[in-house]
């Protein structure tokens, strides 16, 4: 990115290799004539896409070898970090809890199992998934532990890939029995309550297909899933097919085994819009139970009974007391609420907790009984409550830390619950909490440490920023403490904008390293398209509305450079899935905002998407090319579609940014022919097909070998993406002042060339004093007030001195008379500050007392609200007394700010901070 430092040598001129069209390809979409002409990338398995696969990892390396010493030092630091040891919550079952656990390097979590939380229980490794393979490429997808405890069925997935292959673990020693179940795949697994089997679900095994499970070059449609019930001991061949649909082949099955072990519920979907169906069978009804069922009925499917038979809204199942089932659920609410239903009475429906008006009801777990606790999001944080299942009614609040709620794990015959809390500054706590109380106390059970990382040397916080339509858009920033505003940092925006997705603050070491040692500025904009605000603000950015998404990420870009953050040049963006979609799509619209690009698994050809594994659930979100008023929306922002020259519309220089697509050659999600296509298409029309072009920034790929969309991936393949990343985004450095074009010696510098770079530093230089002119500019009305209060005013003393600004106020207050320097008694500042700490000393062992088991800051949160109010605060004084205690001297200085005359508490003007 633009004056970043530089790399550790010169990028070589880069030569992008060839790549065939095939100009005879071309589609018609209702009257619309679209060339396709690498087609032939969507054969992933073809020797002609394998050499250009290793063709593009050769000018990637070309281009990262350039920052070898810069990369080694990222790791390094990467590394350090990551090494540090990191636990999810436990859940019980039988009086065992289980949890996975990483002490630090290793590549991928274990799980382990504890007979109690006592003294006398000692934490044992039940599975350790780096022992799945010596490369530590098959991972632990999934796992579910039976109700008596004496079973685990998990499923391991090769390559990051989708497909899943379940097995299953005697818990008391560890010895694996034969069952093994392929074709897994969207599942997940329902113990029945006996703990003789499971239901899961699956797709068939494709026919013909020579190529083992989870090689990741099936990229055809997935169709006619089916639930099946596993027995014990039994081979996959006799499993119970318990439901399936020929006449809706894209319906997706999820069941669910209800707490009391009487039902099962089956939620379906055809898309990953939220909305389903529910099913449910009375498992207690079955004459002879699910062995009955198999051996006495020719393997008839299970009796299921549909409670809700429309796609009109979603549920989730929270709780049942025999025939009364409370759901989650957005039916005519937005932002979600709790309604009862009896099976019985279908029709007659119920709601216990209303939806409320601003906050989204993120979830619920029914615990303890009666008891009910509820997590909501409010302008993207969270707030915890305790309420009765039985009326909804409020309980209890939970003090929790502006951060986010990342997992809540317990039952109804449990006390206890463990919540799972991490913030932007805040690597991980555990609290676990005992609801058996009338009052729930809460008790940090693990806090997570990273060594070397100092949450005291950042700030984070919160801010709303108008986007093209006037939507206020709110977005977080995290860097170091007390940075000057002056358009010079790096700046890092991340964003997401799809299917209802929250984009909630959390701990990155990646993100960490980049603003402690390459002083980088971190920012996530909770742009619409997600779940922020609830479904009216997901629908804001789908289908018709998709367009929204990119104009608030390129306002967040905006707002970023105007407030001083950085300058474009020096703006890097990043997504992934549907945020490299995102990123691919803002570069398209707005290539002269930013100076790097990162697209990791992006969608980028949105008119054939759909054609491909799953990719036909995410209609709901973008539409499909095949019906015409969808495809025109389409058409207008799919990356594949909409590369141009910049150039030939705005300045003769302008150009893309430094841009890395990153894919992984077993994603069978988001198949790798859309990055594939997207780069040999914006290496064509930027690069190869214009003599002398503009484009001198590189476009790259980084492609994994033996990964998959994500899930799965071992730290070591995170640590070296995240360093390539970073490398990238570092060596981006001189990028105005140095060449790159694309392969082998670079050319000698041209009158040309040098001509090119005097106007680009032209520009920059420009843009920069812009953006300072803007900073520094007043508005009429804001002279117009200092001039009535700084010069109109004859009746102010002339030995008060007045300030514009805080700051400035600050300043005076500092400075010394000819009587010397103010004592702290008499300083104002310095005696806010003493008051303070005084007030502090005094109430900290107090609430402690009170308050047993918060974490300091919260501690300090509740002081700090008590002080506002406190009389002991001098701010709360009366200004005569207030000013009184200040008076040293005749001679004496007073110092206001303007701020004051607008009734502004000089406090109040701290930036939220997390």
């Amino acid at each position: 990115m633009g004056s970043l430092p530089a790399a550790d040598k010169p990028l070589p001129a880069l030569r992008y290799p060839p790549a065939r069209r095939d100009d005879d390809i071309v589609d018609d979409y209702h009257g619309v004539t679209v060339p396709d002409p690498y087609r032939w990338m969507e054969e992933l398995e073809s020797e002609e896409v394998k050499e250009f696969v290793e063709a593009q990892a050769a000018v990637a390396d070309a281009v990262l070898s350039t920052c070898a010493d810069h990369r080694g030092r990222l790791r390094g630091q990467l590394t350090a970090l990551f090494d540090h040891p990191r636990y999810r919550a436990p859940f019980k079952r039988a009086g065992s809890y289980f949890y996975l656990h990483n002490p630090g390097l290793q590549p991928h979590s274990a799980l382990y199992v504890q007979h109690g939380l006592g003294a006398g229980g000692e934490p044992d490794v039940l599975l350790d998934p780096n022992t799945f393979s010596d490369d530590a490429t098959v991972s632990l997808a999934m796992f579910g532990v039976s109700h008596d405890g004496e079973h685990l069925a998990y499923g391991t997935s090769a390559s990051g890939s989708d497909w899943v292959t379940i097995r299953v673990m005697r818990v008391r020693d560890r010895r694996h029995l034969h069952d093994e179940i392929c074709w897994v795949k969207f599942s997940a697994i329902a113990w029945t309550r006996d703990g003789k089997g499971f239901f899961y679900s699956r797709f068939p095994a494709p026919k013909n297909d020579g190529a083992p499970l989870g090689s990741g070059i099936k990229t055809s449609v997935n169709l006619n899933h089916e639930v099946y019930y596993h027995f014990l001991g039994t081979d996959q061949s006799e499993d119970l097919l318990c439901w399936e649909d020929p006449d809706h082949p894209k319906y997706i099955y999820t069941p669910e085994v209800s707490e009391d072990g009487k039902y099962v519920i089956l939620s379906v979907a055809e898309t990953s819009e939220p909305v389903n169906k529910l099913y449910y069978c009375d498992l207690s009804a079955l004459p002879d139970g699910l062995e009955g069922m198999k051996g006495n009925h020719g393997n008839a499917m299970l009796p299921f009974v549909k409670l809700v038979d429309e796609f009109e809204a979603y549920y989730a199942l929270i709780a049942n007391d025999d025939t009364q089932f409370t759901f989650l659920t957005n039916k005519n609410a937005p932002k979600y609420k709790l309604s009862r239903v009896d099976v019985n009475e279908p029709h007659s429906w119920m709601d216990i907790l209303p939806e409320d008006e601003k906050a989204v009801l993120e979830s619920a777990c029914a615990v303890h009984g009666d008891k009910l606790l509820v997590n909501y999001l409010s302008d993207v944080k969270y707030v915890l409550q305790m309420r009765s299942l039985v009326t909804g009614e409020l309980l209890h609040d939970i003090p929790i830390d502006i951060g986010s709620v990342n997992g809540i794990s317990g039952r109804r015959d449990d006390s206890e619950v463990f919540i799972e809390f991490a913030s932007f500054l805040t690597p991980g706590i555990i609290y676990r909490c005992d609801v058996s109380k009338e009052t729930p106390e809460m008790n940090i059970y693990r806090e997570i440490s990273v060594g070397g990382f100092d949450r005291t040397d950042f700030e984070a916080k919160q801010v709303f920023y108008p986007s093209k339509d006037g939507t206020k858009i709110p977005m977080f920033i995290v860097s170091k403490k007390s940075i000057v505003l002056d358009g010079s940092h790096p700046t890092l925006l991340y964003g997401y904008g799809g299917f209802g997705m929250n984009m909630t603050p959390h701990f990155s070491v990646t993100r960490i390293v980049l603003m402690r040692n390459l002083g980088f500025v971190s920012c996530i904009a909770n742009i619409r398209g997600g779940g922020e605000y609830g479904e009216d603000w997901h629908k804001a950015g789908s289908l018709a509305n998709k367009q929204n998404c990119f104009d608030d990420f390129i306002a967040a870009g905006e707002f970023l450079v105007s407030a001083g953050y950085t300058n474009p040049s020096r703006l890097c963006v990043e997504g992934a899935s549907n945020g490299g979609l995102l990123v691919a799509a803002c570069i398209n619209q707005r290539p002269d905002l930013f100076g790097c690009a990162l697209a990791h698994v992006g969608v980028m050809d949105m008119l054939r998407f759909h054609k491909f594994t799953i990719g036909r659930a995410w209609t709901c979100d973008f539409g499909c090319s095949e019906k015409e008023e969808e495809f025109h929306w389409l058409i207008k922002y799919s990356p594949l579609h909409n590369v141009r020259r910049p150039w030939e519309k705005g300045h003769r220089r302008q150009q893309y940014p430094s841009t890395m697509l990153l894919t992984a050659d077993h994603d069978d999600r988001v198949v790798p022919s859309h990055t594939l296509k997207f780069l040999a298409t914006m290496q064509h029309v930027l690069c190869t097909s214009v003599k002398e072009s503009p484009q001198t920034n590189p476009i790259v790929a980084r492609i994994d070998r033996k990964s998959g969309h994500g899930c799965g991936r071992s730290t070591q393949k995170i640590i070296d993406e995240a360093a390539d990343s970073g490398k990238k985004e570092k060596g981006e450095g001189e990028r105005e002042k140095g060449a790159s074009r694309v392969g082998a010696p670079a050319p000698k510098v041209t009158e040309a060339e040098l001509a090119r770079r005097r106007e680009d530093e032209r520009l920059r230089l420009e843009r920069e004093a812009e953006a300072a002119k803007k900073r520094a500019a007043r508005t009429a009305e804001e002279e117009e007030y200092e001039r009535v209060v700084l010069v109109a005013n004859t009746n102010r003393d002339d030995s008060i001195i007045e300030a514009r600004s805080v700051d400035e106020a600050i300043a005076r207050m500092s400075l010394v008379d000819s009587e010397g320097a103010l004592p702290a008694d008499k300083h104002p500042e310095r005696r806010l500050k003493a008051s303070f700490k005084a007030f502090e000393e005094a109430e900290l062992p107090k609430l402690k007392e009170e308050k047993p088991g918060l974490t300091l800051n919260q501690y300090k949160d509740m002081i700090w609200k008590l002080w506002k109010k406190s009389p002991d605060n001098p701010l709360n004084q009366s200004d005569d007394a207030f000013l009184l205690n200040c008076r040293i001297s005749k001679t004496s200085k007073w110092v206001r700010t303007s701020s004051d005359a607008h009734g502004l508490n000089v406090w109040e003007m701290i930036s939220f901070s997390l």
